[in-house]
């Protein structure tokens, strides 16, 4: 039996300040059911990053996981694209 597909964001950090932990702000476009135009909805997700290596303004790929503290429910998969 499988596990499952596990979910998977891609997100910019908002802040590094945590020892392992940042967070991070997934921006999606939904449609609007009445008027029909798309309206940018953002979250933020804490991550766990095991080696430090995230800072603010990196683009990263999250993936869901086991809880590891009381808000941390995600892990840092790759950085996508390091800040300027």
């Amino acid at each position: 039996m499988g596990r499952g597909i596990k979910k998977t964001f891609e997100g910019i950090v908002v802040s590094d300040k945590m020892d392992k932990t940042v967070v991070v702000m997934v921006e999606r476009l939904v449609k609007h059911p009445r008027v029909g135009k798309y309206i940018r909805r953002r979250v933020k997700f804490m991550a766990h990053d095991e080696r430090n290596e995230c800072k603010m303004g990196d683009r990263v790929q999250i993936i869901e996981s086991r809880p590891l503290s009381r808000h941390k429910r995600w892990r840092v998969l790759k950085i996508l694209e390091k800040a300027k």
